[in-house]
């Protein structure tokens, strides 16, 4: 019986995480409003897609992708839950500024682990995780402080991390297409 060859879930988990990750960061860098757009792509191609590329990196027995991208793509729906449930009273308030900054305290935590495990990897993948990092924290810190420069900052360095994973997911799906290296993707020098 021939072997089954399965396409690539990653293109389709890293393009929902990095434009949803572009506009949220185009918001928190002050340049428009969190609005429905926002919460829809966090719901849709933040969350779901994501979901189903991490079921799909199960099919393939890859651990690290399974749990990058269900975690993630569960990130942004809790996300979603959380700044617009209050705003449509199914819960009185929004999370205080403590515990929006421990939430993505821990998910700057859960995120420097997976860029450990991403060291074993390309380098644009390294990137993303490590920029991802970043962003969490500063995220965080923006919270605790209230500083909105560095919620301004956050959002830049958060556009960059979006775009990262834009051009790894394109990358990844030229260079199948074309059956050669189209883009470079830096893989990890041994």
């Amino acid at each position: 019986m021939p072997e089954q060859k399965f396409a690539n879930p990653a293109p389709l988990g890293l393009m929902g995480f990095g434009m949803t990750t572009i506009l949220l960061n185009l918001h928190n860098a002050g340049l428009f409003s969190l609005d429905s757009m926002i919460l829809s792509m966090g719901i849709f191609y933040g969350g779901i897609a994501q979901i189903i590329a991490g079921i799909l990196e199960f099919k393939k027995g890859n651990t690290f992708g399974l749990t990058a991208f269900t975690s993630y793509g569960l990130f942004w729906i809790s996300l979603v839950f959380l700044l617009a449930f209050p705003q449509i009273g199914l819960w009185s308030e929004r999370p205080c500024n403590i515990a929006m900054a421990s939430y993505l305290f821990m998910w700057g935590l859960f995120t420097l682990f997976m860029y450990f495990g991403a060291s074993k990897k390309n380098v644009a993948i390294q990137f993303v995780f490590g920029s991802l990092t970043v962003l969490f924290f500063l995220l965080s810190l923006s919270e605790v402080t209230g500083i909105t420069f560095i919620k301004t900052i956050a959002g830049l360095e958060g556009i960059i991390c979006g775009f990262s994973a834009v051009y790894l997911a394109m990358t990844e799906v030229l260079n199948e297409v074309y059956g050669k290296e189209v883009l470079p993707i830096c893989p990890k020098k041994k």
